[in-house]
């Protein structure tokens, strides 16, 4: 099976094709440009180089969130775009969990990994993920959370490897909670290969969407949601 996956949810963005557990390919982008000006570019590059036709991707795999809300847009409405054209299904993956899977090397590297991302407002989005058997299983739940009170919840006594925007924000945060318990092995947010993996499970297990059913994951209210302050 051929899946396309797209992932809009962290500033540098990125696109890959993967056929069952092989990558074929990814497209890594940092720029200036936003998501909705390179976006359809880099997949039309990724497929070039590879010397595939849109028409032959089987199903497609979309990192939902959380991220940038513009962000998540963009790529979401793509994938709905193309989906609706082809009639292929879709695969919804969270952002924190292929980034687990990336510090995990798919869940390969047995341990505990969290994704940290600096979600703004003094907030991150993160996650602690435990990797074992090939597969990751989550242990402290995505969400948003002062930084303190998500570091607070994390078992004492245990390595835990650390990848994310938050680091540079909060990293002395980190430090002070953690001390030499906390790793950061230098992974990059680049994750259209691991958000293509995890699809390609979703869609070995039944677990897909429609292209009308799918949905961003925000944790929290954009801020033209949120009730104006006088």
């Amino acid at each position: 099976m051929l899946i396309l996956a797209v992932d809009t949810t962290t500033p540098g963005g990125s696109v890959a094709l993967v056929e069952g557990d092989a990558l074929l390919g990814e497209a890594n982008v940092e720029s200036a440009a936003t998501h909705s000006a390179r976006l359809f570019r880099s997949i039309d590059f990724l497929l070039g180089a590879l010397g595939r036709d849109v028409r032959a991707i089987d199903a497609f795999a979309a990192a939902v969130g959380p991220g940038s809300f513009t962000g998540i847009r963009i790529g979401l409405g793509a994938v709905k775009s193309l989906a609706f054209a082809s009639g292929r299904p879709v695969a919804a993956v969270s952002t924190l969990a292929a980034l687990a899977s990336k510090l995990a090397d798919g869940g390969a590297r047995p341990g505990l990994v969290c994704p940290f991302l600096d979600a703004k407002k003094g907030e991150v989005y993160a996650a602690l993920f435990e990797a074992r058997d090939g597969r990751l299983e989550e242990i402290v739940p995505q969400g948003a959370y002062a930084p303190d009170e998500f570091l607070a919840r994390l078992p004492a006594g245990r390595p835990i490897a650390f990848a994310g925007s938050g680091l540079k924000a909060y990293g002395d945060k980190v430090r002070a909670a953690l001390g030499g318990q906390a790793a950061w092995p230098g992974r990059s947010l680049f994750i259209a290969a691991e958000v293509g993996r995890i699809g390609a499970a979703l869609l070995r297990e039944g677990k897909t969407i429609d292209a009308a059913s799918l949905e961003p994951l925000y944790f929290r209210k954009s801020q033209a949601e949120e009730p104006c302050r006088a």
